[in-house]
């Protein structure tokens, strides 16, 4: 294994990475070196030139790389990581064991000890997401790891780094698309080779669990921002009566159906419409449309050819058009994966949107990523995912 490059901490840094801060950011370094490579090993220290932690060089949108242990002794090596994979993947046995639950994340990052990349298990096959080119100088030993295991079939990835998603099958043996998978008994259909998406995302799970245990029987349902159409599939095993799912892009269309005809449900039945969210808000208001329960989850940013949303600037402004379109003693699921603020930031946005409304609500659920999604308590920024369930009161 390659010496570790030391880097030495600025002061008032130091405690917040001895303490166990993962996340390598160069501009606390009094000295970064130009010559630095993706996935060279790097080893923290004080003014003192005292041992912190070590980590790898990795640039990506959240930093410089990740420190992996506070062990002056510990190495990056197959033993390393195959202890870290391994505790991982014994966290998880309780869904391995769930036969009405078939794809969870096994891997997440540093909230299992190792930053840089994720693996969500889908029936038998895995994704592996790369988030830089250095945490990817270790793909081999890794991919090898994880085929080690005899519940993984086979291995997709997906190179966050760069533009190119081509070729995302890597090793073992292929799957078969649609790979039809389980969660909370509802089947939904999932493509690991096509771009960065697969057809559900995982961490939204006890959401949708919640909203077909409690809060979709007899419900008219609207679900923005639909993508695949998950939570309307969710809300109608639930009980719901109608579901109407609203997405911009075009193919939301054919993806949507294909998730109801796999549950042996009829698309004809539900509105499944292609446009702009925004434009739909409007029309809704206008023809004086209201949803019993309405399910919002928009990107951190979107644009569309007349509307640029931010979710930090823009959120309250888009659930006043929600709140016009609720039917009274409704239900809002306001959801964000925004991960520039935090909880408590997000309740005040919810708050900011109801100045201005005569209506008021109540927070009777909160929801942040499920279980498999685990995050290290010293890097909180990395539980993303923000969930509340609003009953309006009239």
């Amino acid at each position: 294994m390659k010496n570790s490059i030391k880097l030495k901490l600025f002061p008032k840094f130091t405690k917040g990475y001895k303490e166990g801060y993962p996340l390598i950011l160069k501009e606390r370094f009094e000295k970064w070196p130009k010559d630095l490579q993706e996935g060279d090993l790097v080893e923290l220290i004080d003014t003192n030139g005292q041992f912190i932690a070590r980590g790898y060089h990795g640039k990506q949108n959240k930093g410089d790389g990740w420190l992996f242990t506070w062990d002056k002794q510990q190495q990056l090596d197959e033993h390393f990581l195959t202890t870290v994979i391994t505790a991982a993947i014994e966290k998880r046995q309780f869904l391995f064991a769930d036969e009405s639950t078939t794809a969870f994340r096994i891997f997440n990052g540093e909230g299992d000890g190792f930053g840089g990349f994720t693996a969500d298990f889908y029936d038998g096959y895995l994704v592996i997401q790369w988030y830089s080119l250095g945490v990817y100088s270790f793909q081999k030993m890794i991919l090898e790891i994880f085929l080690s295991f005899p519940e993984i079939k086979g291995i997709y990835e997906k190179r966050r780094f760069q533009e190119d998603t081509k070729d995302d099958f890597v090793a073992g043996q292929k799957a078969t698309f649609p790979l039809i998978i389980k969660e909370n008994g509802i089947n939904y259909a999932t493509y690991l080779d096509d771009g960065w998406m697969t057809g559900i995302f995982l961490d939204q799970r006890d959401v949708r669990r919640r909203i077909s245990e409690d809060y979709a029987v007899s419900k008219n349902v609207l679900n923005t921002f639909s993508y695949t159409g998950a939570f309307s599939v969710a809300a109608l095993f639930g009980g719901a009566s109608k579901t109407t799912s609203v997405d911009v892009a075009g193919r939301s269309l054919s993806k949507t159906k294909e998730q109801l005809e796999v549950n042996g449900l009829d698309p004809s039945s539900q509105a499944i419409i292609v446009e702009d969210v925004f434009h739909y808000f409007k029309y809704a208001l206008r023809k004086k449309l209201t949803f019993d329960l309405v399910v919002v989850d928009p990107p951190s940013f979107a644009r569309t050819k007349k509307v640029t949303f931010r979710a930090a600037k823009d959120y309250p402004a888009m659930l006043r058009e929600i709140i016009d379109i609720t039917a009274p003693n409704g239900t809002i699921i306001a959801s964000t994966n925004y991960a520039g603020f935090g909880m408590k930031a997000f309740k005040k946005l919810i708050a900011e949107a109801f100045q201005t409304s005569d209506r008021t609500y109540k927070i009777v659920e909160t929801h942040s990523l499920p279980a498999d999604f685990t995050v290290n308590k010293n890097f909180p920024e990395g539980n993303y995912l923000k969930v509340l369930f609003l009953t309006l009161d009239k």
